[in-house]
């Protein structure tokens, strides 16, 4: 599989330090301060009540709010659009165009007895606008010692730096982790590590920081397509990542899809989904990816959540003009 390689020129274009610091901050390092993304554009508005149940047949499905993080709008953000044309489509929705909020959600999946949690957020690894995710579950009803099994999409840090908090415990001490094999085998891989970049060679430590020390009767890998509990499967949905996946929960003919990172600010990547995130590894292969989940998921009608999707997070994906507009739930 051929893997965007991010040179220290890819890291500096359009935006030096911050262009290098919104890299480090997505993937969950500390590679250079927080506030070089930030810069006097003040803080964002956090969620009075971050939690919202949707039934889906038989399961419940809720969405968990982790926090948000302000970025200040760089050229570098989108990797194949002018800035000018980035900020007009902001523009067009009445958004800011010096800034983007980015949310962190993830979604629980309540199935009978089973509590299954899909990715982590931060904990109190993350800016100080992170890390809502566990006083929200209790919101919401739930325990972390209530979680069986933690289902991880991809190895970015802002989806597995929630399993331990920054003393090094596990946050869900009841739960199975379930991971992509894929995903999994790229992170852990010596020499991927040795020959990646300086600013990128943190995102696969903290992977081991993440998850050494699991045995194999808590941490489990899986491959894309399968069943993993009744109801729930995964698919690959790779570009993002190497191994990235989607989630698909199924009961009584009704349907949700967790779509992880397909897109990031769905303003941007759902509109126009040919264009590139700087986050996107494999640009190519993601922007095959996107375009092919979101017509599925336009022609079955299926309930959609994503991790980065504004608040609620959950809804309808809409084709518009030559891309798709995500729907909030109300």
């Amino acid at each position: 599989m051929p893997m965007m390689k991010m040179n220290r020129r890819d890291l500096l274009v359009g935006g030096g330090a911050a262009a290098a610091a919104s890299v480090a901050t997505y993937l969950g390092v500390s590679l250079l301060p927080l506030h070089v993304q930030a810069q006097n554009f003040g803080a964002p508005s956090v969620v009075q009540v971050g939690y919202r149940k949707q039934k889906v047949g038989d399961f419940e499905v809720i969405a968990l709010n982790d926090g948000v993080v302000r970025r200040a709008l760089q050229a570098e953000f989108v990797r194949n659009a002018p800035l000018a044309e980035v900020q007009e489509l902001l523009k067009s929705q009445n958004l800011p165009t010096e800034y983007v909020d980015v949310p962190y959600t993830a979604f629980l999946i309540v199935a009978g007895d089973r509590r299954v949690l899909i990715d982590t957020g931060f904990a109190d690894n993350g800016p100080s606008t992170t890390g809502r995710l566990v006083a929200n579950l209790n919101a919401a009803g739930f325990k972390v010692e209530d979680i069986d099994t933690v289902l991880i999409s991809h190895h970015h840090g802002d989806h597995i730096n929630g399993l331990r908090n920054k003393a090094g415990q596990l946050v869900f001490p009841k739960a199975k982790i379930m991971v992509p094999a894929v995903e999994h085998a790229f992170w852990m891989d010596d020499a991927k590590m040795e020959a990646a970049p300086a600013a990128a060679k943190g995102a696969f430590q903290n992977v081991r920081r993440v998850f050494g020390g699991l045995g194999p009767d808590q941490l489990v890998q899986f491959q894309a397509g399968q069943e993993l509990l009744p109801g729930i499967r995964t698919d690959a949905a790779y570009g993002h990542t190497p191994g990235m996946v989607t989630v698909t929960a199924q009961s009584k003919g009704q349907k949700f899809m967790y779509l992880a990172d397909l897109t990031n600010v769905p303003q941007l990547f759902a509109r126009n989904p040919d264009w590139a995130v700087v986050f996107d590894m494999n640009p190519e292969e993601a922007r095959l990816t996107r375009r092919r989940v979101f017509e599925a998921v336009v022609k079955d009608k299926t309930l959609a959540g994503g991790f980065h999707f504004p608040f609620p997070a959950f809804g309808r994906i809409e084709a518009l003009g030559q891309g798709y507009d995500f729907k909030p739930v109300a």
